[in-house]
């Protein structure tokens, strides 16, 4: 059973710490592994270099709009895949994820947390939201006459 007075709210709060944590990560990759290390990590763990940029843009612009609500639900599922590679990544490392190299549990729950805030959508306080009934609406076709 859903409540309907307080699901709005247990959907907000799951959209800012997601939001929150992409913009973390985000930010750890950039300042602190720095662009030049995230790279090289990419490049050992047999991924094109050329990703770091688009990682990290996603994760930070794709945490800003989860966080303040815009399209929010879109774009968790959109960051999936992002998650699912960070979850290849790891896979390897074991379970736990302050196992040596990070394990798969983190990535795997925030693969599915992102999944959940795309069923539920974006909740209270968002900016811009859509519902399951926008995203799925075809235009009519064009008539001719």
């Amino acid at each position: 059973m859903i409540d309907n007075r307080t699901a709005p709210y247990g959907a907000f709060l799951l959209r800012v710490t997601l939001g929150v944590m992409f913009i973390s990560h985000a930010y750890l990759k950039f300042a602190v592994f720095t662009m030049p290390g995230f790279a090289g990590y990419l490049a050992q763990v047999g991924l094109p270099t050329a990703l770091a940029w688009p990682i990290v843009l996603g994760e930070f612009i794709g945490g800003v709009a989860i966080l303040v609500g815009f399209y929010g639900r879109v774009v968790s599922l959109a960051l999936v895949p992002l998650l699912l590679g960070a979850l290849s990544v790891h896979a390897p490392n074991g379970w736990v994820f302050n196992a040596a190299g990070g394990g798969w549990e983190y990535p795997a729950f925030l693969a599915m947390a992102a999944v959940v805030q795309g069923f539920l959508g974006d909740g209270a306080f968002a900016l811009k939201s859509v519902t399951v009934a926008q995203l799925t609406q075809t235009k009519p076709a064009a008539r001719t006459a």
